[in-house]
């Protein structure tokens, strides 16, 4: 079963810090999908830094979003 995400953070180098619901809180490296269908448009540090909750994963201001269980499984520990 996953991990729902419950706060979000934009950090510097397209990176995000994570707190899923078990309290862990982990850095998520969003570089590897900037050159990606919609993805692109995160390389706009506005747009990237429009990151928010959407139920239990993150969504930007243009659409995109990551499934949670990649959030948890490609990110690590802090």
């Amino acid at each position: 079963m996953y991990k729902s995400v419950i706060q979000v953070k934009p950090l510097e180098d397209f990176r995000l810090e994570l707190v899923f619901e078990n309290s862990e809180r982990r850095i998520f490296d969003v570089k590897p999908y900037l050159e990606t269908g919609i993805f692109t448009q995160l390389k706009d540090e506005n747009i990237f830094n429009s990151v928010y909750i959407s139920f239990d994963t993150v969504e930007w201001n243009n659409g995109a979003d990551l499934d949670p269980e990649i959030l948890y499984k490609d990110s690590f520990s802090i």
